[in-house]
């Protein structure tokens, strides 16, 4: 397994995500919605907003899994946070970067994961909104434009709920 890089803009991008006042809040529908409809449209059994801190990835919003949050060193989503294009895994145990990881070893068995990364303002990624299925499978190009719409959507939601969250 290899250990998710640290990205460049670590410092700037974990005081975003603190300011936003999201991690360790309680549900929203609407962003429960946004995952429940994802998980329906692309028929995979997990659907998360996770939002990645120093040491965790943290689910804002899930759909197929009973934990609330995973260690950073082994989280999907932290590989995705480098950069704004999906980060598309047809085939874990494919990819020398997973095909050790305890989440495809063991529950929940990984073999299948697509992260649109949540990009917030200054180009500043928090998290990312993700699909996980425990067979291999591709997207083609109209579901990546129906994954990243939904991302955005997402975006969206997170900034607002931030906002308000901070003015309160």
């Amino acid at each position: 397994m290899i250990a998710p890089p640290i990205p460049e803009n670590e410092q700037e991008r974990l005081a975003l995500l603190y300011e936003l006042l999201l991690l360790d809040t309680p549900p929203e529908r609407r962003l429960d919605k946004i995952v429940e409809f994802a998980a329906g449209e692309f028929d995979v059994p997990i659907c998360l907003i996770s939002l990645v801190d120093a040491n965790r990835q943290w689910f804002k919003a899930r759909v197929g899994l009973d934990a609330c949050e995973t260690p950073r060193d082994v989280s999907f989503c932290a590989h995705a946070l480098g950069g704004e294009s999906l980060l598309l895994i047809e085939d874990t145990l494919q990819d020398p970067r997973f095909r050790d990881n305890p989440l495809v070893t063991g529950a929940p068995h990984i073999r299948f994961y697509a992260g649109a990364p949540l990009i917030m303002r200054d180009g500043l990624a928090i998290g990312t909104l993700c699909l996980i299925d425990t067979r291999p499978r591709t997207l083609d190009a109209v579901a990546v434009a129906i994954l990243r719409s939904l991302r955005d959507l997402a975006v969206l939601e997170l900034g607002a709920q931030g906002v308000e969250a901070g003015d309160a």
